[in-house]
Formats: structure tokens, sequence, C-alpha cells
């Protein structure tokens, strides 16, 4: 019974959430997924990808991989991007495929400040393995095949498309992304159902210490912020960040009392790796919220690549954090 009751489980969890898209805890390691905005951010060539396993302790697996590349191209104030997420829930691999190219422009105002409109168009494929699947019967009894559902079709097909604008100088950064505008269809029956739209709202500001000419120190300490809407759900996550080169040490809070739970959704421990050219970081969930009895905790792995460098750093260079 204990079995068929966690078979109860996972399926009703995923038919609850095929609606919601996949969240990072280092959203800002995956800058590309964040807002098209951040592409060319880096004023190089950037090479990201990030993995997650979200509620490891479960027997059905919640599992996002992301590929990003972009590219500043300084003649022309424009940042080009190329992003890829696959994502997959559950036992019957829930899951989407996204690819989309991206495109920002960098403007300047008022001496030090910039502000970066971003558009990104992306193809969706969504799709459940219906043969992966358990149902109740199938335990119950070995002369009921279990399928006595109607079969979905296998894959649901369609283009999505988001906007957003960051503003920022050397230190501070807010930026506001709109996701899903198209509203994609992802229902894998006859009936429409579209995919709500997304609306994050982010930013942070950077405070560095500098030591003497004979003692030179690089530190730097920074807070941000993100907030989320999507249907009728909401989520704000409030982090801290430490930096000495090349070690990097963060929290993070997720939740919005009592709207997720009473205690909030998780706590984030981050530790990376940084240095001009690559960046590696691990980050751990640990889980607070009602759903503490069922699933402990999430990892996070995510490394980026940076190459072409100017000589010389540029104040266009968004301040916001790698990890």
């Amino acid at each position: 019974m204990k079995r068929i009751y966690s078979y109860m489980f996972f399926f009703c969890l995923c038919l609850s959430a095929y609606a919601q898209d996949p969240q990072f805890s280092q959203f800002y390691s995956n800058p590309l997924y964040l807002a098209p905005s951040f592409a060319g951010s880096a004023e190089a060539s950037r090479i990201a990808a990030s993995y997650r396993n979200q509620w490891f302790h479960l027997p059905a697996k919640f599992i996002t991989y992301s590929f990003s590349y972009d590219h500043y191209f300084s003649g022309y104030n424009s940042g080009v991007g190329l992003f890829i997420l696959k994502d997959a829930a559950g036992t019957g691999e829930l899951g989407t495929l996204s690819a989309g190219i991206q495109y920002s422009y960098n403007f300047k105002f008022f001496n030090t400040w910039h502000a970066r409109p971003g558009l990104h168009f992306s193809y969706i494929e969504h799709g459940l393995a219906f043969n992966k699947l358990t149902f109740i019967d199938e335990l119950m009894s070995t002369t009921i095949d279990g399928n006595i559902y109607p079969t979905p079709l296998e894959q649901v097909r369609d283009v999505d498309l988001a906007t957003s604008i960051l503003i920022y100088t050397n230190k501070f950064w807010m930026g506001v992304n709109a996701d899903h505008l198209l509203r994609p269809n992802i229902a894998l029956y006859d009936l429409k159902h579209r995919i709500p739209v997304r609306i994050s709202a982010f930013g942070g500001v950077e405070i560095r210490r500098r030591g003497r000419l004979l003692n030179p120190i690089d530190e730097t300490m920074t807070i941000a912020y993100m907030f989320r809407t999507q249907g009728t759900n909401m989520q704000l996550d409030l982090g801290i960040y430490w930096h000495r080169n090349p070690l990097v040490l963060g929290l993070w809070y997720r939740g919005i009392p009592p709207f997720n739970s009473q205690r909030g959704d998780a706590f984030i421990l981050l530790v990376g790796y940084k240095t001009p050219y690559f960046n590696i970081g691990y980050s751990y969930d640990v889980t607070i919220s009602n759903l503490i009895s069922h699933a402990i905790g999430s990892h996070e792995i995510t490394m980026s690549f940076k190459f072409l460098l100017p000589r010389r750093k540029k104040m266009g260079e968004v301040p916001c954090p790698d990890f």
C-alpha cells in the first residue's frame, strides 16, 4: 500500500505541475534563461551550462539541463545568444525541450547608466513517456495492462516569445522579463492548455572594498533579489554573495510566507570558484516547506567559460554576480 500511495503522489504531482516552468537557484549563472537582455552582457563570447537535480531523494526524478552561448558585437552595441533547455519531471518524464535565439541592444545614457532591451524567440516541444507510467491497477492485478486512459499525443509543438529590459550602472542593476507572451499550447490531448505568462523582476547592488596600494584587496559583497509571478503562483528570492578572488560564497532564501508555506520554500547554500575566464558553482537547496517530509534538498551545478575578452574592461558590463 505504501508503494501504491507513492505512485499516486508522484502521478498527481506531475499532473498538477505541468504548467509550471523549471527554475534554477543559481539563476545569475544562467543569464539567458533569466532574461534575453543578458545576451552579450559579458562583452565577450560566453558558454554556460547548468544541471539541476531537484528533490533527489524521491524515486521520481526532476532533472533540468540548460546550455547557452552568447556573443557581444561591440561595433553594433548588440548581443546575440542561443539557448537550449531540457526538463524532465516524474516517472513519466513529463518534460519540455526548448531552443531559442536571443538579441539585446545596449543603450548608454546619463554617462554611466545603461539600458538593454532584449527579445527571445523560441521553439517548444512538450511530451510525456506514457509507456513509463505505472497505474494503480497494474500494482493490484496482474491481468490488467493498466492502460485504461486514452493515449495522449506523444509530443506537442509550438513557438514562444519573451521580452525584457535591463537597466544598470557599474554597481547597480534592475530588470523585468516577460516570458510566454504567445502562451504556447502544451496540452497532450485535444484540449487546449496554454502556459501562463511569467513575469520576473530582479535586481541588486554590489558593494566593493579595495585595499591600499601596498595591500590591494579586491572583495565584493552583493545583495540581490528575484520576484516571479506566473498564473496564481508567486515567489520571492532574497540573497547575498561574498566574493574574494577566487572564492564565492552565497546564501539565499526562497518563499513568501504564507503564500508558499508557513516557513517559505528553501534556504540555498552556494559555493563557487570564479576567475575572469572560468566560473564553476555548486548550490544545495535546503527544503523548509511542507514538502520536507517527502522531498529533501536539491543539487545544482553551473559552469561558464568566457573567451575573446576585450583587452580592457568596459563600463558596459553588467555588475550582477555570476552565481
